[in-house]
């Protein structure tokens, strides 16, 4: 049995055994890397020399420690747009082609306490805006199941790696599904916490309010691991919720009985994909035989969702984004004969065709005479769109439904047509929208490509979401499926 196609707690055991050490599993992760990754295309920067060290020192702790970090010795990934002490962050843009942080992002310093290894940085969609990783400013993600097919952005180098077997877990982002659809993609789990479960500090802003740092991995039980080890407060973070996190691995019982689902027939109308509605109703019927009872419920303002998403979403992007200016850091444009010429140059070589059109729409939605017609009515309907989840949390436990309305599309095939991308995000969108939590686990196969099932939980319960993935989980198998690379 391969490492890395062991559960954390497996591994745990194998190495206080001293039957394996933290080398040996960072070894197998370059190892994997040097394989595989010219063709996935899932990092854009190694840390071999510092993580290869810390791995030495780690080892030589098993001899002289009686405690260890939660995640002690298990290798990661991390997002590009998390910042990482003296280790490159890009964003996958040109304009932060060379930057290199002087401090961790929260999360990362809760990763350093769990005594993880950081492996290298992973590829995205630039700024976390798109869905299938071919917006990076540097190369495109492929999926490692079909390596015509995109993995899904933003965090598809996330996913990909996780999928691919180059590290155990990773690190990604969620503005608009940017976790759950690339997991959904590539056949892993992927979690996006609830708004404020886990610090935006350091993560690198495209929308403030929507944003969320998230675990992708392999099962169930090893996203509860990493949730429990970057979750909390932080006063670095005002929107960082000051709420007890709970033992998320007690919560796995595998026990369902008298659970109420609610299926919302938006998430299963025009637009998703025969075989995928399928998948999803098959999956209604393993819960039901674990004592599980379903619905069928309406989100009625759903349907507003992707346009009010774009709308603010970008108007935010529009504000995060002036800081990028040739002046302070980043990319600065040679070419500039005077100041207003330094901020347009540096910006126009700066970003990537995707970044430029939603500062455009965002500088758009916020500027005189447009902002109540378009900024103030998106935010009166992202209040309705949270109230109908409220309603249907009233009655039910949990809400399900697919993830994406198809499986992983071809690479190039969408690119011209950023309609037709941005309506990939539609099952997830609400879920940010709303601040809620949501978990993809995979949930079947579409001519070789994995589907994903959406689990979706009221504010601050991915306890209960993680009970119900954990039961289907062991009750399917369509988690042990792997791309054949």
């Amino acid at each position: 049995m391969e490492l890395f196609d062991r559960k954390i707690s497996e591994l745990k055991e194998l190495l206080h055994k001293k039957e394996i050490t933290v080398t040996d599993l960072v070894d197998t992760s370059y190892k994997r890397i040097q394989e595989v990754d010219d063709k996935v295309g899932a990092f854009l920067t190694l840390n071999e020399e510092n993580a290869r060290t810390y791995a030495k020192e780690l080892d030589e702790a098993l001899d002289s420690r009686s405690e260890f970090g939660l995640l002690f010795g298990m290798p990661i990934g991390v997002k590009d747009n998390i910042v990482t002490k003296n280790l490159r962050t890009t964003c996958a843009s040109k304009i932060l082609e060379n930057f290199d942080p002087i401090y961790d992002a929260t999360v990362v310093k809760h990763l350093k306490s769990a005594e993880t290894v950081t492996i290298g940085k992973l590829n995205m969609d630039e700024f976390a805006m798109g869905s299938s990783n071919e917006n990076s400013g540097f190369k495109p993600t492929k999926n490692p199941w079909n390596l015509e097919t995109v993995p899904g952005g933003s965090s598809g180098g996330s996913a990909a790696a996780v999928a691919a077997g180059e590290v155990l877990f990773s690190l990604g982002s969620d503005t608009g599904g940017s976790i759950r659809q690339p997991a959904s993609f590539c056949g892993v789990v992927g979690l996006k916490p609830t708004y404020g479960r886990v610090s935006r500090f350091g993560l690198v802003a495209f929308a403030s309010s929507l944003d969320q740092i998230g675990p992708i991995t392999r099962n169930v039980e090893d996203n509860a691991f990493l949730l429990q080890a970057i979750s909390g407060v932080d006063e670095m973070d005002s929107t960082s919720a000051n709420v007890d996190v709970p033992d998320f691995l007690s919560s796995l019982t595998g026990d369902v009985k008298g659970l109420k689902i609610a299926v919302p027939k938006e998430y299963l109308g025009e637009g998703v994909q025969e075989e995928v509605k399928q998948s999803v109703l098959n999956s209604l019927k393993v819960l039901e035989g674990l004592g599980a009872t379903w619905e069928e419920v309406s989100l009625p303002h759903s349907k507003y969702a992707l346009a009010t998403y774009y709308l603010l979403s970008s108007s935010e992007a529009s504000a995060n984004l002036s800081r990028f200016d040739g002046v302070r850091y980043g990319h600065r444009s040679d070419n500039a004969e005077n100041l207003i010429d330094l901020y347009k140059q540096s910006r126009a070589e700066g970003f990537g065709n995707e970044v430029k059109r939603r500062i455009m729409l965002g500088t758009f939605a916020l500027s005189s005479g447009y902002y109540d017609a378009y900024y103030k009515k998106a935010q009166k309907v992202r209040t309705l769109i949270k109230k109908d989840f409220e309603d249907v949390f009233e009655k039910y436990d949990v809400i399900i439904g697919p993830t994406t309305p198809t499986p992983a599309f071809k690479i190039g095939e969408n690119v011209k047509d950023p309609l037709t991308m941005y309506a990939n995000d539609i099952l997830t969108i609400p879920v940010n929208l709303a601040g809620v939590p949501g978990i993809s686990v995979p949930c079947g196969l579409s001519n070789g490509l994995p589907l994903g099932l959406q689990i979706i939980g009221k504010h601050f319960d991915e306890s209960t979401i993680y009970r119900v993935a954990h039961a289907f989980e062991q009750a399917t198998d369509h988690h042990k499926a792997k791309p054949e690379l």
